[in-house]
C-alpha cells in the first residue's frame, strides 16, 4: 500500500481471505502512531474525504472495511465520521427492532436483550427499501462476548444452491411474505419485531400508519390496537450489479419461526414463501450452519467503526457473555 496514505492495512487472525486474495473483512489503522489521523478527529474526517475512491474500491472488494485505532470516542464523533464519507441518511421507518435515537442520524443497535442471538440478515431486507451500507460504532467494549458477526452473502447464496436447489429455485420465483405482529409499545424482548407499530411508522394515528404502511409496500389488519403487519412478497435472492453476484438478500433467518430458531428467542415476526408455501425447517437447519460457518467475528474494540455494504453482507449479534457492550449503528442510502 502506498505509504503516503494515512491508513494501513492490518491482518488479524478472523478475516478470511475470499478467491482474490482480498481479506474479509478490510482492516484498517493510522499509518503509525505519531500519523495526526491516530490523535485528531479532523484529521481522520479529512483523510476519509482525501481517500474515498480508494476506501470505496476497498469496501466493493471486501464487502466491509474495520476502522481501529482511530479518535472516535463518542456519538458525535461517530456522527462526524459518517458525515465525512457524505452518504444520505436512510431513515429507520417501518424497521422492525428496537431502537433509540443517540444523536442525528445516530441510534442504538438492536435493543433486546444482550445475552440473546440475532440470527443474521440483511439490515430491512422484509421491506421494498433498506440502507445500501451500515456504519456500527462501539462506545463501550464488552468484556466478552457480543461480536457482531458478519458473512459474504453471495457465498451463503451459493452454499444453500449446492444443497437445497429446489428450494432456492422456489425462492427466486416466488420471494419471501413476512408478518409482524405489533403492539402499542415497544417490547425489546423481541430482537426482531419488538418495536412498536407507532415506532415503526413514527405516528400515532392509525389511519397515516396504514398510509405509511402502503408506501412501503405493506398492508396492516387491526386486532384492536394491535396491528398485523404484512409485507407483499418481495425477492429473496438479488443480483448484484456491482459484484455481479447473486446475493442471499432477505431476512429468512431472523423472521423464521420453528424448531430450528427455537433456542435463538422470542420472536413475532414470521415468513413464508410468496406462493404461502411454509419453509421446511431443515433448510432453515441448514441456513444457520452454514452462515456460522462462513462468519467472520471480530471482538469489538472501543473505538471501532465497522463499515459494511448492506447489500453484500450479512450480519448478526453473537450473546453478550461479559458487559458491558454499547454499540451505536446509523444507516445510509
Amino acid at each position: 500500500m502506498a505509504t503516503e496514505k494515512p491508513f494501513r492495512e492490518v491482518e488479524l487472525p478472523q478475516q478470511k481471505p475470499q478467491d482474490d486474495g482480498v481479506l474479509f473483512p478490510v482492516v484498517l489503522s493510522p499509518n503509525s502512531i505519531t500519523d495526526s489521523t491516530a490523535a485528531e478527529l479532523s484529521s481522520f474526517q479529512d483523510a476519509i474525504r482525501a481517500h474515498k475512491p480508494w476506501l470505496e474500491s476497498l469496501l466493493l472488494k471486501s464487502g466491509a472495511i474495520l476502522f481501529r485505532g482511530f479518535p472516535v470516542k463518542s456519538p458525535s464523533n461517530f456522527k462526524s465520521v459518517i458525515e465525512a464519507f457524505g452518504y444520505p441518511e436512510m431513515p429507520y421507518v417501518s424497521g422492525v427492532a428496537p431502537r433509540t435515537k443517540v444523536v442525528e442520524r445516530v441510534y442504538t443497535a438492536n435493543e433486546s436483550p444482550l445475552d440473546k442471538e440475532i440470527p443474521f440478515h440483511h439490515e430491512m431486507a422484509y421491506l421494498p427499501f433498506h440502507p445500501t451500507k451500515l456504519f456500527f460504532f462501539c462506545e463501550e467494549e464488552p468484556e466478552a462476548g457480543g461480536e457482531t458477526p458478519i458473512v459474504l452473502s453471495h457465498i451463503v447464496y451459493e452454499k444453500m444452491k449446492e444443497r437445497h436447489p429446489d428450494f432456492v429455485a422456489k425462492l427466486e420465483e416466488h420471494g419471501l411474505t413476512y408478518i409482524k405482529i405489533a403492539g402499542e409499545d415497544d417490547d425489546p424482548s423481541f430482537y426482531s419485531g419488538g418495536g412498536s407499530w407507532k415506532s415503526a411508522f413514527k405516528t400515532n394515528d392509525k389511519n397515516i400508519a396504514k398510509e405509511r404502511a402502503a408506501k412501503q409496500g405493506a398492508k396492516i389488519e387491526w386486532m384492536g390496537n394491535t396491528a398485523k403487519i404484512i409485507v407483499n412478497p418481495l425477492p429473496a435472492i438479488r443480483f448484484d450489479k456491482e459484484s455481479c453476484r447473486k446475493t442471499w438478500f432477505n431476512s429468512l433467518a431472523v423472521s423464521y419461526v420453528g424448531p430450528a430458531t427455537e433456542k435463538i428467542g422470542n420472536r413475532n415476526t414470521s415468513v413464508e414463501l410468496g406462493n404461502g408455501k411454509p419453509v421446511d425447517d431443515d433448510v432453515v437447519k441448514d441456513l444457520l450452519k452454514i452462515m456460522e460457518e462462513e462468519c467472520v467475528a471480530m471482538p469489538w474494540k472501543i473505538g471501532d467503526i465497522l463499515l459494511v455494504n448492506n447489500m453484500t453482507v450479512l450480519h448478526s449479534r453473537w450473546p453478550l457473555i461479559k458487559p458491558p457492550r454499547r454499540i451505536l449503528v446509523s444507516l445510509c442510502k
